[in-house]
């Protein structure tokens, strides 16, 4: 045993290990900046907030160190277990965890919190990664795939039902870690459809036309359907003519319906347009019975997905609170509202902009040690830098963000046949990847303020220890690539 941990240590990517010290170093440092008050001379200690993370990160090395010294039979036997255990420990969540900011998500345990959302994320990517591994497995067959998407969208729904849609939104990289392994890139057009749809309907639904009292959002989102269906038809049909045709009825007879309501008797043409959409549908339907085309019956899918979709996230926006909608009208730049949920954005871009090029320096910025940003310490760490550091310690993070995740891409590619290490690894890229770009993303006022966390860097426990298990296990996945190690 001894001469294996050896040389399980001597294959270790230590060059991985070294970045993973940098981010946390720097994230304590910036931790220490968000949190420092000016006269205060004792800082540093325990029960302070720069104090508290130095504990996690010890706490987060003595975990790592057991992680690093399991071997990857464990982990390829353990995979389902562990995602069924997770599963159970969401689901109990969302009856036991306390009501902390309108969110049922943490889990108290006497002085600590734990968010049990953010290590699922390693227990999915485990699942996920003995899933695709498993010999047989095929993403050309219809139950694969089915299992595939059940295992990344279970926690997901679990995790919004504990009213924590940021985290659960994170859970939606996984499948472009699909993609890297085969799987059809109509998924991937279904989703840009689906991002249209929301914007577009949900963005213009209180606007409507002058002459006519139909809605802008709808009327136009009626109106893509049938062009995005006709589109596949061409696509994936393999029928032109078919395709022109479906849109030149369905545009044809939106035109009538217009002129009729302008001129004659003014009525909600959007009522045509979702008939033309249903006859769409059947006709579509009745093709594939007919011809037994595969694709004609997905297109019908697609197009009652379409509108059930649709009129789903308008029941879901609803049911929103106020708050919530805001931040959606806000992002989409409907509505302007720098004194209530715009001004933690407001407040961050400011102290972003005030750093300059070069910053004003480690413990020096105003706008964060005066506390004009909420949360500056967490979800919002990435003001701390822009403040103090400027533009070159921004880019520099970055940078080092953007060398970090194509180490583990190399790392993820350098398995070859071990399909098992090479999904996890790209799990953990995407995640890191989609973190980083939401997070600084609605700091800078180009994403929708969700909560979720900047690895490596937002204070708190939960999150430093889930992308340090992430990363541990990867490690050790990746230190038995060599067959004498196994």
């Amino acid at each position: 045993m001894a001469t294996r941990n050896v040389n399980i240590w001597r294959s270790i990517d230590w060059l991985t290990i070294i970045l993973y010290f940098v981010l946390v170093t720097f994230g304590w440092l910036s931790i220490c900046g968000a949190t420092y008050d000016f006269g205060e001379p004792d800082f540093l200690r325990f029960g302070t907030h720069t104090g508290k993370q130095l504990i996690w990160v010890g706490c987060a090395l003595v975990l790592s160190l057991i992680l690093l010294n399991i071997e990857k039979k464990y982990y390829e036997m353990l995979a389902y277990p562990i995602y069924i255990a997770f599963i159970l420990l969401l689901s109990v969540t969302i009856f036991v965890a306390p009501d902390i900011n309108g969110s049922h998500s943490w889990l108290v345990l006497g002085p600590i919190r734990i968010q049990p959302a953010e290590f699922s994320k390693f227990a999915t990517a485990l699942c996920l990664a003995r899933l695709l591994s498993t010999y047989g497995f095929s993403m050309e067959k219809r139950s694969d795939i089915v299992k595939m998407i059940a295992v990344v969208i279970l926690p997901m729904l679990l995790i919004v039902l504990q009213n924590e849609t940021g985290s659960a939104l994170v859970y939606l990289s996984f499948f472009l870690v699909l993609y890297r392994e085969g799987m059809t890139g109509s998924l991937l057009a279904i989703g840009v459809c689906a991002v249209l749809y929301f914007v577009i309907g949900i963005g213009q639904a209180g606007n409507y036309f002058e002459q006519i009292p139909v809605c802008v959002g709808e009327f136009i989102v009626f109106l893509l359907i049938p062009l995005f269906t006709s589109l596949m038809i061409a696509v994936y049909g393999h029928r032109i003519s078919r395709a022109w045709s479906i849109v030149g009825i369905n545009l044809g007879g939106t035109l009538l319906a217009w002129l009729f309501a302008r001129y004659v008797v003014p009525f909600d043409i959007c009522v045509v347009q979702l008939v033309l959409c249903l006859c769409t549908a059947l006709y579509l339907l009745y093709v594939y019975v007919l011809e037994r085309m595969t694709p004609y019956l997905l297109i019908t899918l697609f197009v009652l997905g379409s509108l059930g979709f649709y009129y789903s996230c308008n029941i879901l926006v609803d049911k929103l609170q106020p708050h919530q909608q805001m931040r959606i009208m806000v992002l989409l730049g409907l509505k302007d509202d720098p004194s209530g949920v715009g001004y933690n954005i407001n407040q961050s871009k400011i102290a972003i902009g005030s750093g300059g090029l070069w910053g004003k320096g480690f413990l020096n910025g105003t706008q964060t040690k005066l506390n004009y940003v909420p949360e500056q310490h967490t979800d919002f760490i990435f003001c701390t830098i822009g403040e103090e550091q400027g533009f070159m310690g921004c880019a520099f993070i970055l940078l080092l963000y953007a060398f970090f995740i194509i180490r583990i891409i190399i790392l993820a590619e350098r398995q070859g046949n071990d399909k098992f290490t090479r999904v996890y690894g790209y799990s953990l890229a995407c995640i890191l990847t989609f973190h980083v770009f939401v997070n600084v993303g609605m700091v800078i006022g180009l994403a929708p303020v969700i909560g979720i966390p900047l690895p490596f860097f937002s204070y708190g426990g939960s999150s430093l220890w889930g992308f340090t298990i992430l990363l541990s296990i990867l490690l050790r996945l990746d230190a038995e690539r060599d067959s004498r190690f196994r």
